[in-house]
């Protein structure tokens, strides 16, 4: 099985909220992964939440709490920027294998 990760999907241009950039996806048949900050600019959360329904169930939302469009997460959230890789690394790692096998790109 093939599948689509993606870190930080850029669903539209800071500051001009839309879908647009998304409709394509609706042509996408295999299971399809979202990575995206809870501050991420570029996508935001309400938007990308109704992406994601439109796609039913092969596509999956892991929002990351306090995260913007780098994955940077400000000193108050507790959480340093490499703790947040290494959820993004796991989160990756265990949806690929749940999707029944790992695809490696050449």
């Amino acid at each position: 099985m093939r599948g689509l990760a993606f870190v930080a999907f850029p669903l539209h241009p800071a500051g001009a909220p839309g879908v647009e950039r998304a409709r394509h996806l609706a042509d996408v048949t295999v299971p399809i992964l979202f990575l995206q900050g809870t501050r991420d600019k570029l996508a935001e959360l309400h938007l990308l939440r109704s992406v994601v329904e439109t796609l039913g169930p092969r596509a999956t939302l892991h929002v990351v709490d306090d995260a913007d469009h780098s994955f940077h997460v400000r000193a108050s959230s507790g959480r340093t920027d490499a703790e947040v890789v290494l959820e993004l690394a796991r989160t990756m790692s265990a949806w690929f294998f749940a999707e029944g096998e790992f695809v490696r790109v050449t």
